[in-house]
């Protein structure tokens, strides 16, 4: 029995123009069929998922309803909202295919909050949009109605506001998840990269208005529960080397010294596979892991090392 940490990508819980709630349970649906037979062969997982779309729709909505009688609520606290909605999804999804195919097993949900450095240079770059597109500069600085935003231009598409993604230093609930891993319970944790906090001995724990890239927070928590594995799952079979040329190829099986110059060679995008790899190459760092980079729809065959990218160290 081994224990594996699964990083869902968006795919796994939102499709294209499918956002509505019962589109996105039926995703999860198909996902807890591709996670669940990895428990039934003895594996124990706790799965971290993204919350890209999801968050984004429920600042949308936040921002759409403002009043002084009906606030707007700060980014850490949509990303907490997102995590129960997803949680949600996800736990209900595991607990119905466990029901089909007659196991005995139970899946939990833990509101996860993730200590980032208050120092981390992201704060001082915000980069990652979200919420709405605005006409003009001028348009956005108002509807900030006073709170310090940072607004930048998008391709072209108008003015949205950006945020800060720091790096995650630690899971707060690491001990929690543990235990109920021990206990014998699948755990949904972290996700969205967890909720974004910063500690100090004055004033202790406080959200933060930011987000997490949820395969840095999925490597955090691997190695804080000493995980066999790191199994990032997405849209594609493998990270490739020279993509988008007649020259691409699929990197199956390789070493921790391989993919990191790869990555020195500007291999990976940065929005896209290059933080997966830098993701399971901190993982790797220790000796006897594996990192795995492959389609949500080969979860199984992935973990049995017959699809996607394996990295060990």
């Amino acid at each position: 029995m081994s224990t594996i940490v699964i990083a869902l990508g968006g795919n796994a819980l939102q499709r294209q123009g499918e956002a509505s709630a019962a589109a996105q349970q039926r995703v999860a649906s198909e996902t807890a069929a591709q996670l669940v037979p990895l428990i039934a062969a003895g594996h124990r997982l706790v799965i971290v998922h993204g919350n890209g779309p999801q968050v984004g729709n429920i600042v949308l909505h936040e921002e759409a309803i403002n009043t002084p009688e009906v606030p707007t609520m700060p980014l850490d606290t949509c990303g907490a909202m997102s995590q129960g909605e997803i949680g949600y999804w996800l736990q209900q999804a595991l607990t119905n295919e466990f029901a089909r195919r007659g196991m005995p097993n139970h899946a939990v949900t833990m509101v996860t909050q993730t200590v980032v450095d208050a120092g981390d240079p992201a704060f001082a770059n915000p980069t990652k949009p979200i919420g709405v597109f605005y006409a003009s500069e001028a348009e956005a600085q108002q509807s900030a109605a006073g709170r310090d935003f940072v607004f930048k231009e998008d391709a072209g598409r108008g003015w949205r506001r950006v945020v800060p993604s720091p790096r995650p230093q630690r899971v707060v609930e690491e001990g929690a998840v543990r235990a109920l891993l021990d206990a014998g319970l699948t755990v949904v944790t972290a996700g969205g990269g967890g909720i974004p906090v910063v500690e100090s001995e004055a004033q202790g724990m406080a959200g933060v208005e930011a987000v997490i890239d949820k395969d840095f927070t999925a490597a955090v928590v691997a190695d804080a529960i000493d995980a066999e594995a790191l199994v990032i799952l997405t849209a594609v079979d493998n990270a490739m080397v020279d993509y988008g040329t007649p020259q691409a190829r699929a990197i199956g099986q390789t070493t921790s010294q391989e993919m990191q110059a790869y990555a020195e060679q500007g291999q990976f995008a940065s929005g896209s596979m290059l933080p997966k790899v830098q993701a399971a190459l901190n993982f790797v760092a220790k000796p006897g892991r594996r990192a795995i980079i492959a389609n949500l729809e080969h979860a199984a065959a992935a973990v049995a090392g017959e699809q996607g990218t394996v990295i060990v160290s």
